[in-house]
């Protein structure tokens, strides 16, 4: 099956590497037009010129910024069909660890960028041509879940985005009935931050077996597998689901959780 979001627009955060770049190709691939947005310039351009998209530089804890972003979209494009807020960062410190700055900033990239991200799609999707729709895709993680005892504020922020999401799905199933927001919930993906931290490993062939055995499937997901997951929700085949948690961890939460968990677990 093709063309399964021609002639919609989507704007992807953290688009230039990950989870972020594999959505850009996926929904490029099925007719999207793609706006990709990150700090990282170089591998941003190169991910806009592979999939024809358009790269613009953004810090996603800005308002000033994501106001910027939807005028020129709105400017170039005249709508916007989907949102996906993947753009995020992890933060390995137990509680009596962590400092306030810490805190800080894990709830700034991780939970208010993903407000701010939401409150700003709403208002350009809702005057779309046509009327009011669209599918606004927020990444979370399986932490959202469990109590991971050395990454309080990761946690936290990402149970915070789980319940952000179901708030901004009743909300805008109530006021615009097309506006559907859902959340993905990752196990461990085999992105470039866990490659960075591998190569910082001694043994890096028994942590990444350590990883691989977290899932029941006996590995670690792909980035494309999760861009699969985001193109479902943001696909017209999704448009009764909102407010719902996809849970793509390989069956690891099925299992029962954290149980050896390694210092190397993040989904970006």
């Amino acid at each position: 099956m093709t063309g399964r979001l021609q002639g919609k627009v989507a704007i992807v955060t953290g688009g230039a590497s990950g989870i972020g770049a594999a959505c850009c190709r996926r929904f490029s691939e099925e007719g999207a037009q793609v706006v990709l947005t990150d700090l990282q310039e170089e591998l941003g351009q190169q991910v806009a010129a592979e999939t024809g998209g358009w790269f613009m530089r953004q810090d996603v804890t800005d308002e000033v910024g994501w106001e910027s972003i939807m005028a020129q979209v709105r400017e170039r494009h005249g709508r916007l069909d989907i949102l996906v807020n993947n753009a995020g960062m992890t933060s390995r410190y137990s509680i009596e660890d962590l400092t306030l700055d810490a805190w800080n900033q894990a709830m700034a990239v991780n939970v208010t960028s993903v407000m701010l991200g939401c409150k700003h799609a709403i208002r350009m999707m809702k005057t779309n041509p046509g009327g009011p729709s669209g599918s606004i895709i927020n990444l979370a993680s399986i932490a959202a879940y469990l109590g991971m005892p050395d990454a309080a504020a990761y946690s936290a922020s990402k149970g915070a985005v789980r319940l952000l999401t179901k708030s901004v799905a009743v909300h805008c199933a109530q006021q615009y009935g097309k506006i559907r927001c859902n959340s993905i919930h990752p196990g461990a993906v085999d992105t470039p931050i866990h490659q960075s931290r591998l190569s910082q490993v001694a043994d890096q062939e028994a942590a990444r077996a350590g990883l691989n055995r977290l899932q029941p499937m006996g590995r670690m997901a792909t980035a494309t597998e999760m861009a699969n997951c985001a193109l479902f929700l943001a696909s017209d085949e999704a448009s009764f689901v909102t407010g719902s948690e996809l849970l793509a961890d390989g069956g690891w939460l099925a299992e029962g959780g954290i149980r050896n968990l390694p210092q190397t677990v993040g989904n970006r």
